[in-house]
């Protein structure tokens, strides 16, 4: 028995040390992801800082209107590390959102992160689900200038409201925040 109080003891000991070893603010001033290397971290790896260059720092489109002649009329256009490999390891990602007259952006998830949106053309009816047991329906309808948040990992979707094209912009609190549209899982 007395074994059993040492080893638990040395592997809680052990556990405090590996929480306390964390580092949430960044080590160095940026990680440009490095798109040809194999190896995974908590993002991509990084490319050589001497290599690193203005334009792993910039991306041009979000003044394009996205193609919404399909079945939801709506595209969004992303702007994650895939896109825009200065963002690795720096937690944020934005998105541009066209929506057709009463297109809808279906409900989805992202998993990896919160999303604040602000209208900037047109009226969104806007919401999210609350978790089990209550799966309560939070909406509201938004105009241009409004903001909405939809909690990190519930299920939510924008509905153009209006009879003319809208437009939104959403920032997310991910480098790479994944999407699981509902539909389709």
């Amino acid at each position: 028995m007395a074994n059993h109080v040492v080893f638990f003891t040395l592997v809680a000991l052990t556990l405090c040390h590996l929480a306390f070893a964390f580092e949430p603010s960044p080590l160095q001033d940026f990680c440009v992801a490095d798109s040809t290397s194999s190896a995974r971290v908590n993002g991509l790896a990084c490319k050589n800082p001497m290599n690193v260059q203005a334009d792993d720092f910039f991306f041009s489109g979000l003044n394009i209107m996205g193609n919404t002649s399909n079945p939801v009329g709506s595209e969004v256009t992303p702007v994650t590390v895939a896109q825009l490999p200065g963002l690795n390891t720096l937690g944020i990602s934005m998105v541009r959102i066209d929506y057709a007259s009463w297109g809808l952006n279906p409900p989805h998830t992202h998993p990896r992160a919160t999303e604040i949106l602000t209208v900037l053309e047109g009226s969104l009816q806007v919401g999210f689900v609350t978790s089990n047991p209550e799966n309560r329906l939070i909406s509201k309808v938004l105009q241009k200038g409004d903001v909405f948040v939809f909690p990190v990992g519930l299920v939510h979707f924008q509905r153009n409201v209006g009879y003319g094209n809208a437009v939104a912009i959403a920032a997310l609190s991910s480098q790479n925040p994944g999407v699981i549209t509902i539909a389709n899982a």
